[in-house]
Formats: C-alpha cells, structure tokens, sequence
C-alpha cells in the first residue's frame, strides 16, 4: 500500500464527503497487499505526529487533535514508470481485490478513533483542498 498524507485545514472529494482539519489520505492498493498491510498502515496514518503543538512543533496526531481523515482510492501511486514515459499499473490491485482494504483501511482509522470521510471507490472525482503548512508525506 501506498498513501500520500496531506495535513489540510479542509478538504473534500465529489461525489463524496468532506472534513475540516485533519488530513487527506489518498490510498494505493497493490496487488501484494493484504489486510494486515491496512491494518498497519491505517495505524501509522492515526498516530504519524504531523501537527503542531503549541511550541510549533509536530507533536500531535490525528488522534491527539481530533482531526479527521478523508480517504481517497488512488490506484495510480502504485504506477511505475521505469520504462518510459508511460505508467504502468500492471502492479495496482484489481478493484475487486482493492476496494476491500480500502474498506478495511477506513474501519480501521474508525477503529481507532479517527472520524472518516471518504470518495466513492473507482469514481472520478474532484477533489479539493487546503493544504495547511504545506505538509505532505509519503508513506
């Protein structure tokens, strides 16, 4: 799996849901994945300390601030373009395989505490928002 953080002051995906501070996670399955990969990484993504505390410093996380999550399926990070100027996405998972983690990736940020918004799995969709630092990771 594969997620691309952004910590946002809003951010929203239509069709879809939409949430106030907290972090946009856009989410790529690969074929290897399993559930104990969601698992981990929805716990990674609750905990990663990317917001500040008082003295300006990351320190807290989603759980810490009561941030939310909004979740958007992105097959296109697991691309790979070590052949040219084409991706390739022979190594993204099929939907059928993919949309399930995606699921188990959300239950589990719920899980945990962390309110989450999603996409609509498979749409295309418009998504917005406000980059807050910017802060972006790559986990």
């Amino acid at each position: 799996m594969r997620a691309v953080l952004q910590r946002v002051s809003r951010a929203s995906a239509a069709p879809g849901g939409a949430i106030g501070a907290g972090l946009l996670v856009l989410l790529g399955v690969a074929e290897a994945d399993d559930a104990a990969a969601a698992l981990r990484l929805a716990e990674q993504v609750a905990k990663l300390r990317v917001f500040e505390n008082d003295e300006g410093k990351f320190d807290q996380s989603l759980l810490d601030t009561g941030g939310a999550a909004l979740v958007v399926s992105q097959f296109t990070l697991i691309a790979d373009t070590a052949k040219g100027n084409r991706p390739s996405f022979s190594g993204a998972a099929r939907p059928e395989a993919a949309e399930p983690l995606y699921e188990t990736f959300c239950a589990a940020l719920r899980e945990l505490g962390v309110p989450v918004e999603t996409g609509v799995f498979g749409a295309r969709m418009a998504v917005e928002l406000v980059n807050n630092g910017p802060v972006t990771i790559v986990l």
